[in-house]
């Protein structure tokens, strides 16, 4: 909200929000991470609506399977059948998630607010 306030003042922003593609999918054993991720869909949306008009662009990420010390703490046969369901045949690496976020800050993205973008591989197609 304090971003937001002064992105208001200078009419120009850009506000990234980070979910998961839980959050569209759901994850057995997951159900409160999945549905915190899916309300940051909904309040992408909903506040892009509501800065659009004032220059905010409001837009969020929705990572899959990346690599990170949470995700090689998985069992390796569990790492590996998710890696086997990514069409790409490999997991995202953090800088890949990184590169997306600045092209939704940057004026690349002039167009673009209340967008969601999934960085899976195309694991959930």
């Amino acid at each position: 909200r304090a971003a937001a306030a002064v992105m208001r003042e200078n009419k120009r922003g850009a506000i990234v929000n980070m979910s998961s593609i839980s959050g569209k999918v759901g994850m057995v054993g997951q159900t409160n991470y999945s549905a915190a991720k899916a309300g940051i869909v909904g309040m992408t949306k909903a506040a892009a609506k509501e800065l659009a008009y004032l220059g905010v662009r409001v837009n969020a990420i929705q990572p899959g399977l990346i690599r990170s010390a949470m995700t090689e703490a998985m069992p390796q046969r569990i790492w590996d059948s998710k890696v086997a369901e990514v069409p790409m045949g490999r997991a995202g690496e953090p800088e890949e998630v990184a590169n997306v976020a600045l092209f939704l800050a940057s004026d690349l993205s002039s167009y673009m607010t209340g967008t969601v973008l999934e960085i899976t591989g195309g694991r959930h197609l």
